[in-house]
């Protein structure tokens, strides 16, 4: 067994043997500083983005679900026209009076139309047919005036909710309750102003006037089913999958599918968003791992030739201290240790250079990564990355070292 002070010793040669030769440790160990700065980096950003993402879901709420329609796949089109897989009203009727696990359900149907006040003429703005439930289902209250009510969707009442970009764009009052809008060349009545969300999950600024209508009357300016989505609210995050489950259920009883049947919609919740979204990281990140393989590989192949240099330089040196009665294992261990103390300072400049980045990233402003940062386990990745790799290819160098004949040793020139 080996005296500790023989490892201190040897460290400490080691980090006097990179610092006398500066220029040539940092090329040397360039590749391992690159493959680790990289991967710090990247997980950074990727822990940056996962914090900002996952925190928009929870804003979100885990117990909202939602429904598209989706043609089967590996099935002729033919079979299943848009015709025959396009969501219905009668549908979200269905859903809403028969899933007891549901809160809450709205359809949305979408379109663009040119909206006029007494003072400005918009084109092209989002008018969206809704149902009153769609307030809880996305988390977005009035804030002036009232919400639509039961009675305004029997009724078809041309009436309509706006939002504040909607009030200022048209130049309304600061109070529009009561202002009349021509939307489409109909004549609604403003009752209410809805909050603006200015951020969506992906951090743009997405959002600019918006006009609510009861959904009856999106069939004045287009069909209201051809490009229909339903959104719901479960009771709670624990019955979102049981909500969903039910929804399917009705859903197939209502298009008439078979045991054998295929889905022709498709039902998912908040939390299936957040596996997809993991599992895109972990994409990121695998990727990220096969780059610092590629960066370690040259860094490692870098290590072993400077390290077949040392042994050469130092040849009257390890001929000497063997004759002095130094074993192959102590020699073997030094060159050993060389090539592990180099490859670890380029680990740390790397992961040095790595939390740089996330810094630089945190700070910009409006970037939306405020918690970019390298994890602990980033970290200890790297330094166990390193190590290996100054294992693996100091090796050769230490054994072809450890194996001089001392004689022949000193008398290299």
């Amino acid at each position: 067994m080996l005296n500790p002070l023989f490892y201190y010793e040897n460290v400490r040669l080691a980090l006097r043997q990179i610092w006398a030769n500066k220029l040539r440790s940092i090329l040397t160990a360039l590749g391992i500083i690159v493959g680790v700065a990289s991967t710090t980096a990247v997980i950074a950003a990727l822990t940056g983005l996962k914090t900002k993402v996952l925190s928009e879901f929870e804003t979100f709420g885990a117990a909202r679900l939602y429904v598209w329609p989706s043609r089967p796949d590996g099935v002729p089109k033919n079979l299943f026209p848009w015709e025959k897989i396009r969501l219905k009203s009668e549908e979200a009727i269905a859903l809403r009076d028969q899933c007891t696990s549901l809160k809450g359900l709205t359809p949305i149907s979408e379109t663009s139309l040119s909206v006029q006040s007494d003072a400005e003429q918009l084109d092209g703005v989002s008018v969206t047919g809704i149902w009153p439930a769609w307030h809880a289902t996305e988390n977005r209250q009035v804030i002036m005036g009232r919400p639509f009510s039961d009675q305004d969707i029997v009724n078809e009442r041309q009436v309509c909710l706006i939002n504040d970009l909607a009030v200022r764009d048209l130049q309304l009052p600061r109070d529009p309750v009561g202002q009349h809008l021509l939307i489409g060349g109909r004549r609604f009545l403003v009752v209410g102003v809805v909050e603006t969300i200015t951020e969506r999950m992906t951090g743009f600024n997405t959002i600019s006037a918006e006009v609510f209508i009861p959904f009856p009357l999106m069939g004045k300016f287009q069909d209201r089913d051809f490009f229909m989505r339903f959104v719901a609210l479960a009771k709670s995050p624990e019955e979102a999958q049981d909500a969903s489950a039910e929804m399917t259920r009705v859903l197939r009883k209502v298009r008439g599918l078979g045991t054998g049947d295929p889905d022709t919609f498709r039902v998912q919740a908040i939390d299936q968003f957040i596996d997809q979204f993991k599992s895109i990281a972990s994409g990121i990140t695998a990727v990220a791992g096969g780059i610092v393989g590629i960066s370690l590989l040259v860094g490692g192949i870098g290590i072993m030739n400077i390290m077949l240099v040392s042994v050469s330089e130092r040849t009257r040196e390890i001929g000497l201290r063997k004759a002095v009665g130094a074993t192959p294992s102590a020699i073997l261990l030094q060159f050993l240790l060389e090539a592990v103390t180099l490859c670890l300072v380029g680990g740390l400049v790397g992961v040095l250079i790595g939390q740089a980045f996330a810094l630089a990233v945190s700070s910009i402003p409006g970037a939306k990564m405020e918690n970019a940062s390298v994890p602990a386990w980033a970290v200890a990745l790297a330094f166990v990355f390193s190590a290996g790799v100054g294992v693996v290819f100091g090796m050769f160098p230490a054994i072809k070292a450890s194996r001089l004949d001392p004689i022949e040793a000193l008398r290299h020139e």
